[in-house]
């Protein structure tokens, strides 16, 4: 059963005719504190979360005005330090000023000590405030109401008993007929809706598997979108017919907050010992230390080339979060990679964590601890070699696209979901803030957040919002939008953009690639196409389903093919299900609703379902810290750079070494931008060669260069005239290669180079001894 089938009435407290004994005034004081150190403790995981994105916008601001004057980032770090601080003394002076003159404007305030009006100081307004308030006031605390005579639970009205009172007429039988109707209608449209959705998350589980290799993708596709569409009417019905309560907004506990806040220091904690050495690196932290080391905003090429090539197509100097790194690095004097993953890295995992939780504690209609935990034990358990979403949560939160889907897309859905139901200026600058942040850490944010607010926007447009609908729009997408056009029409991009159209990937290989296959699949898509139906009602659960509905199309067989044809942004489409927050709707699965009195029976039932997912992902995935993951722990914190190849490539770069570039194997090449700028490598990253012709001169000396440093077979060797004449023409001047691999050591003596040094092998039996040459 789901929150949409019914709607659970609230629950008052009986009126009693005997009158209260005031409790002392000492008492009520210090009841007055308690509540005040359990609501500040409640509200930390908001004040990180919210302050950290207003934080950061403002950083990416200043390093986004500092752009065409070619300020140093160490100078925009110190700017950014001092309005930082000056802005958040300014809105601790204000808030202060502001209470300070509520309580004086408010008669009963603490400055009448013999008032008892104040809900400050007075416990039975407390508690009823927080018996009205609590995230599970409804759900759990009270009682839920059984059906009414037509088998539909109506939400209680204020105004009911007072009319009857009155003697105000009743309803006439014809209209209690068409609720009956209604009612009956609405049911069973919940029940064809999850059906319809089954079908889908279970097709689309087995769907390229043994068991379901003869499954077309157009059977999840369609019945997917059924089940969406089913979902967005449901939702809007319920809208319509539910009036907003105090339990449609819910706060958090104290003791909800510590839990959370206690996750979250355990994947900081884990960020430090988790390390997944991934190609993208290259890129990412190699721009940090490029930063660190020159205190430059590289605008061109910077793998290649000293700054002086076109910089890619695919990477425009948009983001910050590489540039903050840098400079952090350089105002501390540490390696950049020291403050990506020895400081950036664990904050970040906080901020993800309390993002995941803030949004679950919103949406869950009840049980949001048990929701929070099923989510955040998705992410650790349903990892793998692949693109599933524990990929980009710990190992890769540095990189800005994993704190992008990590923290932001969870973030951007409170934030609309806030600004929805009570449309104030205060969420409305955190959305402005929040699509800041999006596009200083990753591009992609100009791509999902259209679609992720395309999809919230076309609800509201639904229940009669247009204006709440044009201005969240605005809001969320000017600033990550304009970014990217302003920056491609001033500073351009030269390069080969051949590149957008390398990799494409289905909506049959989107869906396996982020919601994995198998048991895992189904309950993906489970969550996918049934979640929003779990979801708190009105406006969580709208939001939820136009997410739903939007990622429904999307994965429609066709769809992301003509998207790939119309914007040429293939590459990236497989970031769609980025769109859609799928750790909180998989966590909103154990929080199902039974028709019964019963709490015990409604609370084992939902530990059952948490426990039946977690086994699941256990079994049937691959967690987190697992090697086929890419990811080794170690003992104390680390680079996340495989120990052998950081110890060579330490050791190539502290060689006296010629002008020139370094050739070495592969992965080497790899490793050595990631801690150092001085050494410009032949060849950084084969996929990057697609940027500069992939069938150039320029591209073909670096891939057969590369293929002689790594060694083989003698069959796979390239002629050594092409070889010498490939290092002549880009200008090596130092070659390294294991120190087996004769047919490099021969060839580099044929070509005039000189062995310098050579790296034994550690442990002694293994091979990877290093030699390294250079031009006499």
């Amino acid at each position: 059963m789901t929150d949409h089938s019914v709607a659970v009435a609230a629950t008052r407290p009986a009126a009693t005719d005997e009158p209260a004994e005031p409790a002392p005034v000492h008492r009520n004081r210090i009841r007055a504190v308690l509540d005040g150190v359990r609501d500040g403790i409640a509200a930390i995981p908001a004040l990180l979360t919210d302050c950290a994105v207003l934080a950061f916008a403002l950083w990416t601001l200043l390093y986004h005005a500092a752009l065409p004057w070619g300020l140093a980032p160490s100078l925009t770090l110190r700017i950014w330090l001092v309005a930082g601080s000056v802005l958040a003394v300014l809105a601790v002076l204000l808030r202060f000023g502001l209470r300070l003159r509520r309580r004086r404007a408010t008669p009963g305030s603490d400055f009448d000590p013999d008032a008892t009006s104040d809900p400050d100081s007075d416990p039975d307004a407390e508690d009823a405030s927080d018996a009205e308030t609590g995230p599970d006031a409804v759900a759990e605390d009270a009682p839920d109401p059984g059906p009414g005579p037509d088998g539909v639970v109506e939400a209680a009205s204020d105004a009911a008993p007072a009319s009857r009172a009155a003697g105000a007429s009743v309803p006439a039988a014809s209209t209690v007929d068409r609720a009956g109707w209604v009612g009956v209608a609405q049911r069973w449209g919940t029940v064809l809706t999850l059906l319809v959705g089954t079908v889908a998350a279970i097709t689309a589980g087995l769907a390229g598997t043994p068991a379901g290799a003869g499954i077309s993708w157009w059977v999840p596709g369609s019945a997917g979108l059924v089940a969406a569409v089913g979902a967005v009417l449901l939702t809007w019905q319920t809208w319509r017919a539910t009036p907003p309560t105090p339990t449609d907004v819910p706060a958090p506990k104290a003791w909800q907050s510590v839990y959370a806040l206690l996750i979250a220091g355990l994947a900081a904690v884990a960020s430090l010992y988790l390390a997944r050495s991934t190609p993208d690196d290259i890129y990412y932290v190699g721009r940090s230390v490029w930063v660190a080391e020159r205190d430059i905003v590289p605008l061109n090429d910077f793998l290649f080339s000293e700054n002086v090539l076109p910089a890619m197509a695919s990477q425009p100097p948009v983001a910050s979060i590489e540039v903050f790194a840098g400079a952090l690095a350089r105002f501390f004097g540490i390696p950049a990679a020291s403050a990506t993953w020895y400081l950036l890295l664990p904050v970040l995992a906080v901020l993800a964590v309390l993002a995941l939780w803030r949004l679950v504690q919103r949406w869950a209609p009840r049980r949001p601890v048990l929701a929070f935990t099923v989510a955040v034990t998705f992410l650790a358990l349903v990892c793998g070699p692949d693109a599933a979403l524990g990929t980009f949560h710990l190992p890769r939160l540095y990189q800005g696209k994993g704190m992008f889907v990590s923290a932001v897309v969870p973030l951007m859905w409170l934030y609309l979901t806030r600004w929805f139901d009570d449309r104030s200026k205060r969420n409305l600058v955190l959305i402005v803030a929040l699509s800041i942040t999006a596009i200083g850490l990753t591009t992609t944010a100009a791509i999902i957040l259209p679609m992720l607010v395309g999809g919230a926007a076309l609800m509201m447009l639904l229940v009669g919002r247009w204006k709440s609908a044009l201005i969240a729009g605005v809001a969320a997408l000017a600033y990550p939008v304009g970014a990217v056009v302003i920056t491609q029409l001033l500073i351009g991009t030269s390069a080969n953009e051949a590149a957008a159209d390398v990799n494409f990937y289905d909506a049959a290989h989107t869906y396996r690639r982020t919601f994995e296959i198998g048991i895992v699949g189904v309950i993906g898509g489970l969550a996918l196409w049934c979640g929003p139906l779990l979801a708190r009602r009105r406006t969580p659960a709208l939001l939820a389903a136009g997410g739903a509905l939007t990622l429904s199309v999307l994965l429609v067989p066709g769809v992301l093919e003509w998207l790939s044809a119309v914007t040429g942004i293939s590459v990236v489409l497989w970031r769609v299900p980025w769109l859609l927050a799928v750790p909180a709707l998989i966590g909103l699965l154990c929080t199902v609703w039974l028709p019964t009195r019963l709490r015990v029976v409604r609370a084992v039932v939902g530990v059952v379902l948490a426990a039946a997912m977690v086994t699941s992902f256990a079994v049937y995935a691959v967690p987190m810290w697992d090697e086929r993951s890419g990811v080794l722990v170690h003992e104390e914190p680390t680079w996340k750079i495989r120990p052998q190849r950081q110890a060579i490539a330490q050791f190539i770069i502290d060689l006296d070494r010629p002008d020139g570039l370094v050739l070495a194997p592969a992965s080497i090449m790899r490793t050595i931008p990631v801690m150092s700028s001085a050494p410009r490598v032949v060849l950084p990253r084969d996929f990057f060669l697609v940027e500069y012709d992939i069938n150039s001169q320029f591209s073909q000396d670096r891939l057969l260069l590369t293929k002689f440093a790594n060694g083989g077979p003698r069959v796979e060797r390239p002629e050594r005239d092409d070889v010498i004449a490939a290092l002549q023409r880009l200008d090596v001047g130092t070659i390294c290669f294991y120190s087996q691999n004769r047919y490099a050591l021969r060839t580099g003596e044929r070509a005039g180079y000189t062995m310098v040094a050579e790296r034994p092998a550690e442990p002694p039996v293994h091979p990877n001894a290093v030699t390294c040459m250079v031009r006499q």
